[in-house]
């Protein structure tokens, strides 16, 4: 399915976004050494039910997980990227944490990602702590390209290939199974967005489209494997990763992002 939406629903999108952005950022800012991500889990259902929300998350039971996820943030440690369950586990400095958010408030979902380095560095190499911000830096730039030619007329290939183009010319693998999606009443929809692709070819964006986009990577390696918790996703050599992701909104212009905070 694909939607179209409407200027109401458009307004209620930039509502959930601005949430969803919100949230985002508060979680970062108390993100210190120690804190535990069942804590984060725990501030994150808080603030989703004060604002009249609904967690995209608790109740998710796609063919790929174990069961539904019963969290409300994606919390990625290290070598994990993607569906990271909160666990009972206390961060450490250093530690390369994402945090992956999808809410619905008022009917519409949104849907967003960041990664950061917790307690600015750690006792790893200062080799390795540029190697993380070089490749949060990487995907937050891929994101930006897609972002860029994200407009009425344009083909999902033009968006794959822009965040393609970027983190292959940084290096990194690229792995297809996994990307950004359209997004609306539910968290997933039709078009699927890869990260890499052919200019040119899929969907023409339409305005009123929302689409989910995520650029995310892994240091050395395209292969992924899954945890014993059967959701979190994990880099198959136990390399780093990062994940940059944000909800926008196709415009008679371009593209708005809806997932900033206000």
């Amino acid at each position: 399915m694909i939607e179209i939406l409407n200027d109401d629903q458009l307004a209620r999108a930039r509502d959930a976004g601005a949430l969803v952005g919100g949230i985002l950022q508060s979680l970062k800012q108390r993100t210190t050494v120690g804190v535990n991500l069942l804590d984060l889990d725990r501030w994150t259902k808080q603030m989703i039910e004060d604002a009249g929300a609904v967690s995209c998350y608790v109740d998710y039971a796609p063919s790929f997980g174990r069961g539904p996820f019963g969290h409300y943030v994606c919390t990625a440690v290290n070598d994990a990227v993607l569906h990271g369950m909160p666990h009972d586990y206390a961060l450490a400095r250093g530690d390369l944490l994402t945090l992956d958010l999808a809410v619905t408030l008022r009917g519409i979902s949104a849907d967003a990602a960041i990664s950061f380095v917790v307690g600015g560095g750690g006792a790893e190499s200062a080799d390795s702590a540029a190697s993380d911000l070089a490749m949060i830096d990487a995907t937050e730039r891929a994101l930006a390209a897609a972002i860029a030619v994200a407009r009425p007329g344009a083909r999902i290939g033009d968006l794959s290939h822009a965040i393609g183009t970027v983190l292959s010319d940084a290096g990194y693998p690229i792995n297809l199974e996994f990307g950004g999606h359209g997004i609306g009443s539910t968290m997933h929809q039709d078009p699927h967005v890869a990260n890499d692709g052919r200019p040119g070819r899929g969907y023409t964006l339409r305005p009123g489209l929302l689409l989910a986009l995520e650029p995310w990577v892994m240091a050395d390696t395209d292969v992924l494997v899954t945890d014993e918790d059967g959701w979190t996703l994990r880099s198959a050599t136990g390399c780093r990763t990062a994940h940059a992701e944000h909800t926008i909104a196709i415009t008679e212009t371009g593209a708005e992002i809806l997932t900033l905070p206000r």
